[in-house]
């Protein structure tokens, strides 16, 4: 035991030395882990308030041939001061006739207030029956900017290739439409009936004739 006391008293510069040596990696690992933490956090702060434009389109529901322009803010924050910019690949008049009813959309011009998480704005947008080599080899880009609660900006460059609806063909109709038609029919049935337009059949029996049978 006294062996060992000598052995640490005589080495205790020693000691000392490599214990501040490990105190001071274990310093700069743990400022090296809280710097990392910190931009981590700081990130997810930024995400959880950053918006995410995206502009697509789809087809109505009452015809596959008519198209509807979507504006969808898929992020996590809301984005205000929406701009947007649309260009054609092609001078074509198919081109023409596709961005012509878009820079004459008013919200387009002067551009959306705000779009909050999972909101979309949709207009419509064209008939392809018209044109429609012509509108199918058209890609547009669309260029919008915005800016996030904290102010921060962000522009993305959206691609919408109407070739993709070459061969594309729809069977049946869609659930929702057969149900509003029906839902409409029935109305109208119901209002007529109301107004007197059409009578009910009724076919009465008295005692009288159940006797006879």
């Amino acid at each position: 035991m006294s062996d060992l006391l000598n052995f640490l008293n005589d080495n205790s510069g020693a000691f000392n030395v490599l214990f501040s040596a490990v105190v001071a990696v274990a310093t700069v690992v743990y400022a090296v882990l809280t710097a990392r933490l910190v931009r981590e956090t700081e990130r997810l702060r930024a995400a959880a308030t950053e918006p995410a434009l995206e502009v697509t389109y789809r087809s109505c529901d009452e015809a596959m041939s008519l198209l509807e322009i979507v504006i969808k803010n898929i992020g996590s924050g809301p984005a205000y001061g929406i701009r947007f910019a649309f260009t054609a690949d092609s001078a074509t008049p198919g081109a023409e006739a596709l961005l012509k009813p878009l820079r004459e959309l008013k919200s387009f011009q002067t551009g959306l207030n705000v779009l909050l998480p999972g909101q979309e704005f949709t207009s419509y947008w064209t008939d392809v029956r018209q044109q429609f080599e012509e509108k199918t080899k058209t890609i547009v880009t669309v260029t919008t900017t915005c800016r996030s609660a904290t102010g921060d900006g962000y522009e993305r460059t959206h691609v919408v290739d109407l070739s993709e609806l070459q061969g594309v063909s729809r069977v049946g109709t869609p659930p929702l439409l057969s149900i509003a038609r029906h839902v409409q029919k029935l109305q109208e049935d119901v209002h007529k009936l109301a107004t007197g337009f059409r009578r009910l059949s009724v076919d009465s029996y008295s005692q009288v004739d159940r006797d006879k049978k």
